[in-house]
């Protein structure tokens, strides 16, 4: 009977391998895609905000497509620098990058050898902190603390991870900091947090976050400050990052505020998106504003002015400066 079961199963793959070649080949490539009013947007683990925000944009987006003949895909990806690269392929029209792999990606600084000065802006949305999670049988109190442990250090491809390894470099250390350096995605460290797998991860999101809320309220993961001298240095020499605070009293088991630094989640394309295409996403947006703000809490505070000036370190796509100064935005 199982050799029966493992068959018919084998039989399945075979069959929908089959049917996914042939509909990959009878797929057009990006470019045409984009030629054919299909708006592709990447952003990050389906737990984070980023999915979110790609989904927001798209729903607004398709509501209106009797009038502009767009279509939107929100698609998961790896994360910011997944992103810029997938743009920079021409393999998405649109991407969710934090404002300082954003900022590297324009400048070919950090982990980007060439400048990639076709990147175009659209806005800013949610402000989002470096945010540390411990178990909270690791006893930890300070960033400090996690010297010799378990912690996921990001996704290779992520924001998070080349953010983590900038403050460490400012710290003076490496890697080599901790007993063991796990790369999961977003979706795997709660999980494995919980089940004694790591001691601790960081994680750039904006809140709340049902990524961060899932170990609070599974198994009692604590928030951990990240404040210091390092994080003085990053913030005094860099124009893209800030200091922030978790607000207390947002998640379980955490009552207080919690000091961190941070950066802003962007909205990207390239000049090689057509000015028509982006006038309509960027309009979708604005024109839509308090609809798109009720769609995930960590755009409740969101105003227009600090979304078309605030975290942009590439220059604005001609359709979007269109259409913010058609609006007196700008």
């Amino acid at each position: 009977m199982i050799q029966q079961l493992q068959t018919q199963v084998g039989r399945c793959r075979l069959l929908l391998g089959a049917w996914l070649i042939g509909a990959l080949a009878l797929m057009p490539a990006p470019a045409a895609l984009a030629q054919e009013g299909f708006i592709g947007i990447g952003t990050g683990g389906v737990t984070g905000v980023y999915y979110a925000a790609g989904g927001a944009l798209c729903r607004l987006l398709n509501k209106g497509r009797h009038e502009h003949g767009l279509r939107c895909s929100s698609e998961p990806t790896g994360g910011s620098i997944f992103n810029v690269n997938a743009l920079r392929a021409g393999e998405l029209e649109l991407g969710v990058v934090q404002s300082d792999v954003a900022y590297n990606a324009y400048q070919g600084e950090g982990q980007f050898e060439a400048p990639l000065t076709q990147l175009r802006s659209l806005f800013s949305i949610h402000p989002e902190p470096f945010t540390v999670v411990a178990a909270p049988e690791a006893n930890i109190r300070q960033f400090d603390d996690f010297e010799g442990k378990r912690f996921n250090v990001g996704n290779p491809g992520s924001g998070t991870r080349a953010s983590l390894e900038q403050l460490l470099a400012a710290m003076g250390r490496d890697l080599d900091f901790f007993a063991q350096a796990t790369e999961l995605r977003p979706d795997e460290h709660g999980d494995a947090l919980c089940r004694d797998r790591i001691d601790g991860f960081i994680y750039t999101v904006g809140h709340p976050s049902a990524n961060i809320q899932e170990p609070i309220s599974v198994c009692g993961a604590q928030l951990v400050p990240l404040q210091g001298p390092a994080v003085d240095k990053l913030v005094q020499s860099h124009a893209y990052y800030a200091k922030t605070t978790i607000p207390g009293g947002i998640y379980e088991h955490n009552p207080d505020d919690t000091p961190t630094y941070g950066v802003l989640a962007t909205v990207l394309t390239t000049a090689d998106v057509s000015e028509e295409h982006i006038y309509a996403v960027v309009k979708a947006v604005f024109e839509n504003f308090e609809d798109f703000k009720r769609l995930h809490p960590a755009f409740e505070r969101l105003n227009k002015e600090a979304m078309v000036s605030d975290g942009l370190t590439a220059p604005l796509h001609p359709g979007a400066e269109r259409y913010y100064r058609e609006a007196g935005l700008l």
